[in-house]
């Protein structure tokens, strides 16, 4: 596993971390057991960094409250982010962060489902915010209290990102980036690499997809991917980007995972971003890691983005059903 500098922080983190979102049940039931041991089998390949949030799990939490016990006696070796903002955002309940005490309530829950005393970064969930003012002021409380180490904000918008670094007190950001969704490359990723900002790269398998294991036959049944299917708009966009995703399996050398390659990608980037993808199971996990040992030159990211814009070939009809 490579480690790199996070942003300012004086940290060594591992260049893959792990997502515990898939942990909760939202992406299918996954049981106690399992969920530790997939957790454990990061940390035997050299993940160090763990990302959570307070709305991840059914019932909500679940991912935070696993993560904490799969963390006990060890958690000193090891870094957590979690999120403020989106409890009960999916069944239409979440808490509405109306002052700086909520914020600071909803942190001491998070606190106490992780069977921590601190958390190393602490993000704002709310990546549309247009006025951060109550998460800033209570990030700040937070921290001179020793209870959070840094924050900062999980957002796709570059505009709010800047709001949220008004006081250049943003040390890390969260962003959705993969082979399938270049676009921070843009105006965020530059951003951070001049303000010193630390990333955390979400979706950098595309929920799945730069697996390679599906086609557009593929019918997701849990409940964050079967959204796909709903609306025929929805079913089309999903089809595109298997057909996108046949065309980089051109690229993939020989024996080498699609998720590797996937996965290489985002690291490779000039920022040094640390990558935080989600499993279900040890084998995905030490997959996952094993990527981390290696960087892609700039030719080879090149070549992949180029896979991307050639003409498809035929791909296999096979259909992969009801996945969860």
């Amino acid at each position: 596993m490579l480690y790199r500098e996070f942003g300012q922080t004086g940290w060594k983190v591992s260049a893959i971390g792990m997502g515990t979102w898939n942990i909760g049940n939202q992406w299918g039931e996954i049981d106690e057991t399992a969920a530790l041991a997939t957790i454990h089998s990061a940390l035997d390949n050299g993940v160090n960094l763990f990302d959570t949030a307070e709305g991840y799990g059914i019932p909500p939490g679940l991912s935070e409250q696993r993560l904490g016990r799969a963390l006990m006696g060890i958690r000193h070796q090891t870094y957590i982010v979690s999120k403020i903002g989106s409890w009960g955002r999916r069944a239409g309940k979440t808490i509405p962060k109306i002052s700086t005490d909520i914020v600071r309530l909803c942190a001491h829950a998070c606190l106490y489902r992780l069977r921590t005393d601190w958390i190393d970064v602490m993000l704002c969930h709310e990546g549309d915010i247009e006025d951060p003012t109550i998460y800033l002021e209570a990030f700040e409380q937070l921290k001179e209290q020793g209870h959070i180490r840094v924050y900062g904000l999980s957002t796709k918008k570059f505009e709010v990102l800047k709001r949220f670094n008004v006081n250049n007190t943003c040390r890390v950001v969260e962003v959705d980036y993969s082979l399938l969704k270049r676009d921070p490359e843009s105006h965020i990723l530059p951003y951070c690499e001049e303000h010193g900002i630390a990333v955390l790269i979400r979706g950098p398998l595309a929920k799945g997809l730069l697996s390679g294991q599906y086609s557009s036959s593929t019918v997701f049944t849990d409940s964050i991917r079967s959204r796909w299917h709903e609306e025929e708009n929805q079913q089309q966009k999903f089809e595109r980007q298997i057909a996108k995703v046949e065309r980089l399996k051109q690229a993939a050398k020989p024996g080498e995972e699609m998720t590797t390659a996937a996965l290489r990608y985002v690291i490779s980037h000039p920022v040094q971003p640390v990558a935080i993808p989600g499993a279900k199971s040890p084998e995905q996990a030490a997959i996952n890691a094993r990527a981390g040992d290696a960087l892609l030159s700039a030719e080879e990211r090149e070549n992949l983005v180029r896979c991307l814009k050639s003409s498809p070939k035929p791909s296999d009809p096979g259909v992969i059903a009801a996945v969860s």
